[in-house]
């Protein structure tokens, strides 16, 4: 992972300084998260992944920006905690396209957002 390129979601970050960490076209990515995000997608080619931050795949999943999500699921039920899908406010039908166990654990689930035809 340190050797990806990495793009900085930030509200008071100001130069990012993980290995192969860049601001995009100079800067950290703070000011229009969904105008940002939608450049990066027309710009690069391949993935975007985020690998954390909640209120950053909220925003993604509300504005429609992500084409694909990939949820690692433990199996420890703690019965408290927040929710992923809780901050979004209209309905998001997803398809279940994969699903791979990893050892006796791990359950990995990969789903994609039905669109409009």
């Amino acid at each position: 992972m340190n050797s990806l390129p990495k793009y900085v979601v930030s509200a008071t970050l100001q130069e990012p300084k993980w290995s192969n960490s860049t601001a995009f076209k100079g800067r950290v990515l703070n000011g229009d998260v969904v105008d940002e995000v939608s450049k990066l997608k027309r710009e690069l080619d391949g993935d975007i992944v985020v690998y954390a931050g909640i209120q950053l795949v909220h925003t993604l999943m509300e504005h429609d920006l992500a084409d694909e999500l990939r949820l690692t699921m433990f199996r420890v039920v703690l019965g408290a905690g927040e929710r992923l899908f809780g901050e979004i406010t209209d309905k998001k039908p997803m398809r279940l396209i994969n699903t791979r166990t990893v050892g006796d654990s791990l359950t990995l689930l990969t789903y994609q957002p039905v669109r409009n035809a």
